[in-house]
């Protein structure tokens, strides 16, 4: 993610540079007047950018503030909906308490009824007068029938208020956990931008550096500049004597390719001479390995120690063959091996015998204080100075050298290979 945004800044400052630069160049061809505009409108850039990105942490910072508002705002409705449950678990209690009662009152009634009735058969007499008291009891056993289906009709709608209320606390309880995961994905992004943070932080130093690098080139390529404009002017005072010169120079080119043609013939008879040395050393190596090991089979091994040194044959082939392998080598590559630290190598070998070189990179970048960008751009820059071309191609799907450079780095790597087992190896000895 660092790395798409310091690469998309990067894009967004040659963009700005350039179209500023073109646009101001194009109609006085002022080339100092067309940089400094450049460079003004590449700070404006940044400091936009600068402000956008301030902008957007300030709206992400306050959509978290609302988020929490919204949490605790949720917070209280539970902790009301739960209130509420319980006052109507209480008043549900009630009822049916009293619904208890009004059936021990029933029960009662009906036997003061049976009562009744005894006492009707044992007090005829008092019939007309009981009448009216049975009437009034019938009277009040509607009514706390009539009550009895109402408190039944109540609890049957509050239990379906029960499980509304249920269901939208199973709703409420989904939604805070989606807030809690939004959260904690809210607060990973925190940890990656401040981790961001301080990364830029040690970088910081290094880029002021490079800064003044570069500002201290811009002085000597303006040097350079006033320098070659001098040397314009001998240029042309030289001119003439170059003419001059120059129908002598003819007349000695026909026996300078005479002599280029015989020197042609005589290194083709020295590589011929070289490959049959070649050849010998190759069959005096094999004769000595089989002599070497007549010699270790026919001697006890308390003379092993004074046979034929075999390390000191083989030594003179390796340097040969070191040799060999500089030759094929350009003396530009050797430079540019000489001008690479260790880590920096350590990058080209995980780029040609990796498939995917990026982990490799990172904690290469890492273990230095750097970034994998920064690290290919330098090598590059290196390059670039040296041999005259970029050698790694970062824009494509995938890290990798360009194929008409990889022939070359294979065999730099190799020697560089070769340099720290020699070295290591005259360490063991010594």
């Amino acid at each position: 993610m660092q790395s798409a945004v310091i690469s998309n800044r990067v894009f967004l400052g040659i963009v700005a540079f350039g179209v500023s630069f073109g646009l101001s160049l194009v109609p006085s061809w002022d080339f100092t007047r067309a940089t400094v505009t450049g460079v003004i409108t590449l700070l404006a850039t940044y400091a936009a950018a600068f402000c956008v990105d301030r902008r957007r942490r300030a709206y992400e910072m306050l959509v978290l503030n609302s988020l929490h508002k919204r949490i605790k705002e949720l917070e209280g409705l539970k902790s009301r909906i739960i209130r509420e449950v319980d006052k109507i678990e209480d008043q549900h209690n009630l009822l049916f308490t009293e619904s208890n009662k009004l059936k021990n009152q029933i029960a009662e009634s009906r036997s003061q009824r049976d009562n009744i009735h005894r006492e009707l058969k044992a007090f005829a007499g008092q019939k007309k007068q009981l009448e009216s008291e049975i009437i009034d009891l019938q009277t009040e056993i509607n009514n706390l029938e009539n009550s009895k289906a109402d408190l039944n009709n109540s609890c049957t709608t509050l239990t379906a208020e029960k499980r509304r209320l249920e269901l939208n606390c199973n709703a409420s309880r989904t939604e805070i956990n989606q807030l809690q995961t939004q959260i904690y994905d809210l607060q990973e992004q925190r940890q990656d931008l401040e981790n961001n943070l301080t990364l830029l932080g040690r970088l910081k130093p290094q880029i002021e550096e490079r800064l003044y690098e570069l500002r201290t080139q811009l002085q000597e390529l303006e040097i350079d500049f006033q320098e070659q404009n001098q040397l314009l002017v001998a240029t042309t005072t030289q001119k003439a004597d170059i003419e001059s010169n120059l129908n002598y120079l003819q007349t000695k080119l026909g026996e300078q390719q005479t002599e280029l043609q015989q020197l042609q013939s005589q290194i083709s008879l020295m590589q011929d001479e070289r490959d049959l040395l070649q050849n010998q050393v190759w069959e005096l190596l094999q004769q000595m390995e089989t002599f070497h090991q007549e010699a270790l089979v026919n001697q006890p091994e308390e003379d092993d120690v004074n046979l034929f040194p075999f390390s000191a044959i083989l030594a003179p082939v390796q340097i040969l063959e070191a040799q060999i392998i500089t030759e094929n080598l350009p003396e530009e590559w050797l430079v540019f091996m000489e001008h690479l630290s260790s880590y920096e190598i350590q990058v080209l070998k995980a780029i040609v015998e990796q498939e995917n070189p990026q982990p490799a990179i990172k904690q290469i970048a890492e273990a230095n204080i750097t970034m994998p960008n920064l690290l290919i751009d330098a090598i590059n820059e290196r390059a670039n100075d040296i041999i005259g071309e970029l050698i790694i191609n970062p824009g494509g799907e995938k890290l990798e050298i360009y194929p008409e450079y990889l022939i070359n780095v294979k065999e730099m790597l190799s020697i560089y290979e070769d340099k720290i087992i020699r070295v290591s190896s005259q360490i063991s000895n010594d």
